[in-house]
């Protein structure tokens, strides 16, 4: 089975062409233009071990805003397309992750059913040039997008660099163990439902 997908997304304020191998080994070429949002991104790749290529132009002279929201859709687009009827995944993962003083949690079920609760603690003006506010805009884009329930939180934490990569870390961390396949499972739908 070959979980892959493709995603080109072009609208007036951004243009996305994102591909994702779900079952790769963490290799990741990414160009958003923001370099913060690069390097948060190859911690999905990296610590999810998902094979993730991102070329994103956008609106960079208005805001960023546009270009971190339209990348979190393409790639909670990218996940759901990935998995189709998500038949035999585990569905549902958490994860800690520390980073120095921080310690983020992330917890995610593949349920259908969009939602993020997040309380990232991100107490600065800016992380890595960018407003605080933007990495739950992230989260909440990506979850609508994948219909996916996430809760991500900071345990610990100081230096708002430290918390939010830990955060993208644990997320990662999580996501990869709710997709991946349950041989258990037989191919069977991971709900009493019968449909996710």
């Amino acid at each position: 089975m070959t979980r892959k997908a493709t995603i080109e997304r072009k609208t007036a304020e951004t243009e996305i062409r994102l591909t994702l191998d779900i079952d790769g080994s963490g290799r990741f070429t990414i160009e958003t233009g923001l370099g913060f949002v690069d390097h948060m991104l190859s911690h999905i790749a990296k610590h999810g071990v998902f094979d993730l290529d991102i070329k994103a132009t956008g609106d960079l002279h208005v805001d960023p805003h546009h270009t971190v929201e339209d990348c979190a859709l393409a790639l909670g687009e990218a996940f759901a397309q990935a998995l189709g009827n998500k038949a035999g995944i585990v569905r549902s993962g958490s994860a800690y992750m520390p980073l120095d003083e921080a310690l983020a949690f992330a917890a995610v079920d593949l349920s259908g059913r969009p939602y993020a609760v997040l309380d990232l603690r991100l107490l600065g003006r800016e992380v890595g040039g960018l407003a605080p506010s933007l990495f739950n805009h992230f989260f909440e884009s990506f979850a609508a997008a994948a219909r996916a329930n996430i809760h991500l939180r900071t345990m610990a934490g100081v230096d708002d660099h430290h918390k939010a990569e830990a955060c993208f870390k644990a997320f990662a961390r999580a996501l990869d163990a709710a997709t991946r396949i349950d041989p258990r499972r037989g191919g069977d739908i991971p709900s009493t439902k019968g449909t996710i």
